[in-house]
């Protein structure tokens, strides 16, 4: 307890400087942890994937349709335990600032195939009756206040027309990295509805979304599901829902790289800062460690006093920062909307600021430290 006082006392012995030092500490800190949650949130659909389900799509690209007769075809493959398909829609809310990913599914072989969605019984019915019915996950009705019973007109891109969708309901992620930021309405109607205006482009399927029985035969399953289809008029291409995910991860991935260098940066940074606060403060009390060797004390108990003192500066600074950073992160969430549909501090990256904060207290110590522990008394005590 009298060391812990004695380090107390002797942090805050300068005050400004101490609490410019911990403000530095803070902003750094917070800094870190909101880019590793930016990071985070990029690969949060591949965390959120499931091992049991894999992604069919075209060979040749994304853009490319697949026939809706391969539904029949992939069911009779060999461990395929379910089969559903997906559109992207792609229409827009108001304005183009209201994006949010809409697909059209077929909602008895879909919902079945996501668990994960939590919607009640009488909500998925009413979805499953109305042609014209769609389903939202609760961030993204909480975002525009709609509820169920509510009308969404969308403006189409990909499908022309001003399409209005009766909102059946609102479903709540069974964890928190589950997407809550969709819409999903009936592939049918829609299809129903490019038939009579572009009879070329109906029955096509933009990916299959295919259920195994057993994760660890993926990799044969897509196998067996890609050579079913080789040298035909639409190949396909099978993979995991993880790997898919991080295809369109990889499209930004120099952006992530320098995400995670300017986070590294900042703490090199504020580590120099730190350095120099603990070289400053070494240099002044030069005469009473020099003093505190001449009365018996070991060089042992000199560095523990510097090392102290810096790691327990670096430790509320820090915890201030992580504290900080959990309402910085729900103002930026609310900022991105729909951009990222999952946005947390999760508890990784709060145990990581706090050990780069530690750390950065005790790199900052450790050459003023080794110094004093060194001083001669007759020169240390000249200094008085």
């Amino acid at each position: 307890m009298f060391l812990f006082k004695l380090l107390l006392k002797n942090a805050f012995r300068h005050k400004l400087r101490t609490a410019l030092t911990m403000v530095g500490l803070v902003v750094a800190i917070c800094a870190f942890g909101l880019l590793r949650t930016i990071v985070d949130a990029w690969y949060a659909g591949v965390e959120g994937s499931s091992s049991t389900r894999l992604v069919t799509r075209s060979n040749i690209s994304l853009t490319f349709s697949l026939p809706l007769n391969y539904g029949q075809r992939l069911r009779a493959v060999e461990g395929v335990r379910q089969v559903s398909w997906a559109n992207w829609f792609g229409g827009v809310y108001v304005t183009e600032r209201n994006f949010f990913p809409q697909f059209a599914v077929d909602p008895t072989t879909y919902l079945p195939l996501y668990p994960e969605y939590r919607l009640p019984e009488e909500q998925k019915l009413a979805f499953y009756r109305d042609r014209q019915g769609a389903i939202v996950g609760r961030k993204l009705a909480d975002k525009f206040g709609w509820k169920v019973g509510d009308q969404i007109p969308l403006r189409g891109t990909i499908y022309p027309g001003t399409w209005t969708f009766n909102l059946r309901g609102i479903w709540d992620g069974a964890e928190a990295k589950t997407d809550e930021s969709q819409l999903l309405m009936h592939w049918g109607y829609v299809n129903e509805t490019i038939r009579l205006k572009s009879p070329r482009r109906a029955d096509a399927v933009g990916v299959y979304i295919v259920g195994i029985d057993e994760p660890n035969n993926a990799a044969l399953v897509g196998q067996r599901i890609d050579q079913l289809f080789a040298n035909s008029l639409a190949e396909t291409m099978t993979e995991t829902e993880a790997a898919f995910q991080l295809s369109f991860v990889s499209m930004s991935e120099a952006i992530l790289v320098a995400v995670r260098a300017v986070s590294l940066i900042i703490v090199v940074i504020i580590m120099a800062v730190m350095a120099n606060t603990m070289t400053m403060t070494a240099r002044e009390r030069l005469a009473e460690y020099a003093t505190l060797k001449a009365l018996g004390f070991s060089p042992g108990f000199v560095v523990r006093l510097l090392f102290g003192e810096s790691l327990m500066i670096a430790a509320i600074g820090g915890l201030a920062g992580v504290l900080l950073t959990l309402p910085l992160a729900a103002g930026f969430r609310s900022a991105v909307g729909t951009l990222f549909p999952v946005f947390q501090v999760s508890t990784l990256t709060m145990a990581l600021q706090l050990a780069a904060a530690l750390g950065v207290g005790a790199v900052a110590a450790a050459w003023p430290a080794w110094k004093m522990s060194r001083i001669d008394i007759v020169a240390g005590l000249r200094q008085i």
